[in-house]
């Protein structure tokens, strides 16, 4: 009976992990492939053009954050019985708030970009993506379940969809206004095919949804500060393109935005294993501390060998990919990749810090180690860019990951714990060694 219990468990936490890993393995796949399409067939400028319009979206979007994913998917998993309302005052919050961004968008390209040029209308027509991620609410709802199934379905139906429409533009000598139709695409399907499912599968109502202004000032009470530090997170993950852009030109963020995008292809690693656990961590906290520690270590441990091996591997194939794959007009992105890549030991650590953030409900740490990596990148990159162009916005990147993930954490005493953790993570491959050694000499 009790192994039958924990075989269920164990069933139930791998096949999420499974679905989790699947989509993002795919997305991983499809991205890559198609941006090998796009970067050859548009060519290192207007592939500059479309990789700055992206980065913006992201930049300008964040309102529709609202420093909410973890805090709704954290009272859903507390209070199920009270799911209509916490689903339905997080999609008015975020619905304000991405609806706050697509003007924000519209207001960018008509004063920075004016109306003339490409990037004005790849602009207005990528605008239109944030007006229908609002319905990622139902992903969060998935999630506090652990039925990652469904979202993983849907996000791979879209990516399917978007991804088989810029091929095919590709074959017909489509322009670059096109291609950015098909890529708001991907948005739309995925949010269609989320409430087909949460309607239909679920078999549950989006006018069951109820607003609750209290619950709204709780969680913008609770979430503020995440909100800030998702400004900061996506400032310093995406900015390095748009600064690129200011400062040296749409084909230098042709070159930069093709190792970035193979670089950070691999980010799917710690989002879908600790996004998989996260639930379980919740529950951990509070019926079994000394498991939870121990978990958070050897998460720690997991990810940061995860990180070493691609960025090991990325290193020495980094040259033969670029030019193989990308063509000869493409092989400054080799070098600028093999630097880019080292962040992940940064960034895969930083995933498990984020989720121990919202566990032990110390959301100020959020607001300032975002807030410090956000700097830092920008100094850096007003320092590093206009000498060495896409290899100083990686280098930027490396150092303002390590100071907001890993040396930020030395100087609080709350943190402390968790960078000692890091640190022991990074001495993981040295235990191990020095265990195997320990058991063959006894």
């Amino acid at each position: 009976m009790v192994l039958n219990k924990v075989y269920h468990r164990f069933s139930k936490y791998l096949s999420n992990a499974s679905w989790i890993i699947f989509e993002k393995i795919l997305t991983m796949g499809i991205t890559l492939l198609v941006t090998v399409f796009l970067a050859r067939y548009l060519g290192p400028e207007r592939y500059g053009v479309l990789a700055y319009a992206i980065s913006l979206v992201a930049i300008l979007a964040i309102p529709g954050h609202a420093g909410l994913s973890g805090l709704v998917i954290r009272e859903l998993v507390k209070y199920p019985d009270a799911k209509e309302e916490i689903m339905g005052t997080s999609f008015m919050l975020k619905g304000l708030g991405y609806l706050t961004g697509f003007f924000l968008l519209i207001m960018y390209a008509y004063l920075i970009e004016g109306q003339q040029g490409q990037a004005f209308w790849v602009l207005l027509v990528l605008a239109t993506m944030v007006l229908f991620q609002a319905f990622d609410v139902i992903d969060f709802l998935y999630q506090s379940r652990l039925e990652a199934k469904y979202t993983a379905i849907s996000r791979s139906v879209a990516i399917v969809l978007s991804a088989s429409a810029k091929i095919g533009l590709i074959f017909l000598g489509s322009g670059l206004i096109y291609i950015a139709l098909a890529h708001a695409l991907q948005a739309l399907m995925s949010a269609l095919c989320l409430v087909l499912f949460y309607c239909f599968k679920s078999r549950e109502r989006i006018s069951n949804w109820k607003v609750s202004f209290i619950r709204a000032r709780e969680l913008l009470s609770q979430g503020w500060l995440v909100f800030l530090g998702t400004i900061f997170a996506v400032i310093y993950l995406k900015v390095d393109q748009v600064m690129l852009m200011w400062l040296k030109g749409d084909e230098e963020v042709g070159i930069y935005a093709v190792a970035a995008t193979l670089s950070e292809a691999w980010y799917f690693f710690p989002a879908a294993i600790v996004a998989s656990v996260f639930p379980k961590l919740i529950q951990l906290k509070k019926t079994n501390p000394l498991t939870y520690k121990k978990r958070l270590q050897q998460l720690f441990d997991l990810l940061f060998i995860l990180a070493i091996c691609v960025a090991v591997l990325v290193t020495f194939f980094s040259e033969i990919l670029i030019e193989q794959v990308f063509g000869a007009s493409y092989i400054e992105s080799a070098n600028i990749l093999t630097v880019h890549i080292w962040a992940a030991v940064f960034i895969f650590m930083r995933t498990v810090f984020s989720k121990w953030i919202l566990i032990e409900n110390v959301l100020v740490f959020s607001l300032i180690t975002q807030g410090m990596g956000a700097v830092t990148n920008i100094i850096l990159n007003l320092v590093l860019i206009p000498e060495y162009g896409g290899l100083g916005a990686a280098y930027a990147t490396i150092l303002s990951y390590a100071a907001a993930s890993y040396v930020a954490l030395l100087f609080s005493a709350k943190t402390r714990p968790v960078f000692w953790m890091m640190t022991f993570a990074m001495l993981s491959p040295f235990r191990y060694v020095m265990f195997k050694s320990y058991i063959n000499n006894r």
